[in-house]
């Protein structure tokens, strides 16, 4: 985190040092990044970074105590305290505050070294004993590498936007990719937005070796998912002991900083689950809950209390003012930091995580908990309106849509390995921009020990239910933002439980899922719902709302210059429209401003010159 960019060339050595320095310049984009090169041109290779100041990459690049192997990487890596140990034992010296003693690990074991680490992260390992270099990622791909081979070299980055800078030629949309986009909301199989751009799969370990030729990387693949995939179920009794042995074994590894830690708590299981825990560590992070204008969500009432319970004091990070004077620039910056993963509708996700960074920049999450151990699910077609787009585009996009194979793989590998790195890879990666984001949700150990769930515990919430409850009663007693955690056979408890449930599904209606024919009752529901008994309760983003009231201009601003720049893609008559008719209520248009105003940023930002933070 952030980022690592780099070469394998045997063009001359000036000119791959000039290509690297733009390629870096290109992801420096907070006044708190650090960042530097390192030069092999014996080698042909290049490679430079981004980090955040003070993080565990910072100071890089790591090299053995002889300086024949090196290491640049980009992420965190996270293994047992034994393994570090067993590295001083063996005679290695390293500072136990970074992550210098992967290089050691990977003189003990050589490449196989990564099967013992976890985390998201991505890295070039350069061996001079034998001349050669590996290229390196996560089991999941979560910490990206795109990459771009040419006949003259390899060039790969931890962001697109490097390689669009350096190579124009690369600034075009592949329209494949695009309709997978505008149909589910993300790219899919390892395919990136650009033409020629391509995504390293995750557990990927390639070797790239310059020559007079150029540069041919060989791939390799240090894991595969057939491995987890074919472990034999447990007993409920086994899962839930072998489950609260390993994570009370792994949150400590998530809790080493020299930096002060933020707690992300919410009204869920999962963030829950890692404060229940925390008793038993010697970590007092700083709780916080992500929160709009006024008032308190139920999320925000939730968390306040299991934060009381542990002795933390809770902190409201709210949406205010700025962010709607300034939501031009911010959803601008959340398109181009994110290469397009993350669409206008989460501007507020930089701006949020930028304020979490003030009170600590290491953000740890439940993130990823409720795909990975119930198989809760967001991917799915994004149904926006035909009308939008033009005739061959919609033609396209139909056929994807009656294409598109729904047939899943097992839910713990639906969720690791498409799910989170295609679909909610864009909200991670601008969290990352701001401050170190961990979860331990995305654990080896934790991941592997899912595959083994008994399908009785993968479809509810009743492990998170057990343990919570068998490290802290008081923290049991505090009700979900489902109204779980309540005592089902009472009559108070069944209804509270009947209020949280109903008045969920009605914040989203009134916030996200407004039918087109109620648009128009906006002010009915308002005047019922006076004291904010229902709407907003759960909900703090009301981007259907903003987009009718106060960010109304500014789209219609926005939607009049995308009629303009004319995209083949759209339906151009109803494009000059749909701000009004949003606005009127006759449509509810929220997601269709929303691809409509993040395809025009994409073209702006990632495909037009000057493409310049």
């Amino acid at each position: 985190m952030p980022g690592i960019v780099g070469i394998c060339s045997r063009r001359p050595a000036e000119e791959c040092q000039a290509i690297l320095g733009e390629m870096v310049r290109s992801i420096e984009h907070e006044k708190f990044y650090n960042s530097g090169c390192y030069a092999l041109p014996q080698l042909g290779l290049y490679v430079g970074w981004v980090v955040h100041q003070n993080s565990v990459v910072d100071g890089q690049q790591f090299t053995n105590e002889t300086g024949d192997i090196v290491l640049v990487l980009a992420g965190e890596c996270f293994s047992d305290k034994e393994l570090r140990s067993n590295l001083k034992i063996q005679g290695h010296q390293f500072e136990d505050k970074n992550n210098s003693w992967l290089v050691h690990a990977y003189e003990e074991k050589g490449i196989e070294f990564l099967r013992d680490f976890s985390g998201c992260f991505s890295g070039l390992l350069v061996d001079k004993r034998v001349n050669e270099a590996c290229l390196f990622n996560d089991r999941y791909g979560m910490e990206r590498i795109y990459y771009y081979l040419k006949k003259e070299g390899f060039y790969f980055a931890s962001e697109a936007k490097a390689l669009l800078r350096v190579h124009p030629e690369l600034r075009s949309v592949n329209k494949d990719a695009l309709v997978e986009y505008l149909g589910v909301g993300c790219c899919l199989e390892w395919k990136s937005l650009f033409r020629g751009v391509n995504i390293l799969p995750g557990g990927s370990c390639w070797k790239i070796r310059a020559s007079c030729e150029g540069c041919e990387p060989r791939p390799f693949y240090y894991f595969y998912r057939s491995e987890w995939e074919s472990q034999p179920k447990l007993s409920v009794e086994d899962y839930e002991s072998k489950f609260s042995d390993t994570f009370a074994k792994i949150l400590p590894l998530y809790l080493e900083s020299s930096a002060k830690i933020g707690l992300s708590l919410t009204g869920g299981h999962d963030t829950r689950m890692i404060a229940a825990y925390l008793s038993e560590t010697d970590c007092s992070p700083v709780a916080y809950t992500f929160c709009g204008k006024s008032g308190r969500t139920i999320d925000a009432r939730i968390a306040a209390s299991v934060a009381a319970v542990i002795g933390l004091k809770h902190h409201l990070l709210r949406i205010e003012d700025d962010f709607f004077s300034d939501f031009g620039m911010n959803a601008d910056r959340t398109v181009f930091i994110t290469d397009g993963t993350l669409w206008v509708c989460g501007a507020h996700e930089i701006y949020l995580n930028y304020k979490a960074r003030s009170h600590a920049p290491v953000r740890l999450t439940g993130n990823f908990g409720s795909e990975i151990l119930r198989g809760m699910s967001t991917f799915k077609l994004l149904g926006l309106i035909p009308e939008l787009f033009s005739g061959e585009f919609k033609w396209l996009l139909e056929k994807f849509k009656s294409n598109l194979n729904q047939t899943r793989l097992s839910p713990v590998s639906f969720a690791a390995f498409k799910e989170v790195p295609w679909n909610l890879f864009g909200t991670f990666y601008a969290a990352r921009s701001q401050l170190v984001f961990r979860t331990p949700y995305l654990h080896n150990d934790l991941v592997s020990l899912a595959f083994r769930a008994p399908k009785t515990l993968r479809v509810s919430s009743q492990l998170a239910l057990n343990l919570v409850k068998k490290k802290s009663e008081a923290m049991a007693s505090i009700p979900t933002d489902r109204g779980e955690f309540y005592n089902r056979f009472r009559i108070g408890g069944i209804l509270k439980r009947l209020y949280f449930a109903s008045t969920f599904k009605i914040d989203y209606l009134l916030n996200e899922g407004m039918p087109n024919q109620l648009g128009k009752c906006d002010s009915l529901f308002a005047s019922l719902d006076s004291q904010n008994f229902i709407l907003g309760s759960h909900k703090y983003l009301f981007y259907r709302r903003w987009f009718r009231e106060e960010l109304f201009n500014l789209v219609q601003e926005k939607l009049a210059e995308a009629c303009n720049r004319r995209n083949p893609i759209w339906n151009i008559k109803y494009l000059s429209s749909m701000a009004e008719r949003h606005r009127r209520g006759d449509r509810n248009n929220v997601k269709e401003i929303n691809a409509v105003l993040t395809i025009d940023a994409i073209d702006r930002l990632l495909l037009k010159q000057p493409l310049r933070n």
